[in-house]
């Protein structure tokens, strides 16, 4: 199982477009966060997207040639990094760069060598399985009937059975915080 340098265990949610990847990582990072958990995410964007488009100042700066911009306000802070040709940071690249917390919750990178529940809708683009071809699919999330898999199969909308599979497959949640800053280990029961 994959974890990041500060030991977080890492889970990815896989599946083919409109396969309900987004909505099934969003009440997943929900659901951990309620039980206390602090969760990180990874979601890979396949066009170029924009943070601080429009007449921003960080905007301003960035196209005035910033390779780097770095914004920061009471409530949040991003840093804008202009790869300017080049190559997208590698997955493991991009892992090591978060901060500690207590799991990691990755959207898209179907091919990344982590643990992954496929997410399978009947609205999906394609129905192809993955778990076909994929020996890292733990388990599917869908909104119709599966027949045929030897994997665990969860309605896409049971949150709470799929938290709990998640949590029971990578171990301890919610210890790893108190690991990396020396602190008393709290441990939040998942």
């Amino acid at each position: 199982m994959m974890r990041t340098p500060h030991g977080a265990p890492v889970i990815g949610i896989a599946g083919w477009k409109k396969s309900g990847k987004t909505t099934l990582s969003v009440r997943l990072i929900e659901e951990f966060t309620r039980r206390g958990l602090k969760v990180a995410s990874l979601k890979h964007a396949h066009h170029a997207f924009q943070i601080d488009d429009g007449d921003t100042d960080s905007s301003r700066h960035r196209q005035a040639g910033a390779a780097q911009v770095a914004v920061v306000s009471q409530k949040r802070w991003a840093i804008v990094t202009e790869l300017n040709g080049a190559p997208e940071p590698n997955f493991d690249e991009v892992i090591a760069a978060l901060e500690p917390c207590d799991l990691v919750i990755v959207e898209g990178y179907k091919s990344a060598a982590i643990p992954k529940i496929e997410a399978r809708r009947q609205a999906s683009i394609t129905r192809k399985p993955l778990s076909a071809d994929d020996p890292l699919v733990i388990a599917i999330a869908s909104d119709h009937e599966v027949d045929g898999e030897s994997l665990p199969v969860f309605d896409l909308g049971d949150v709470t059975g799929l938290a709990d599979f998640i949590a029971e497959r990578l171990g301890p949640l919610g210890s790893m915080l108190a690991n990396v800053s020396g602190g008393t280990a709290t441990e939040n029961r998942a």
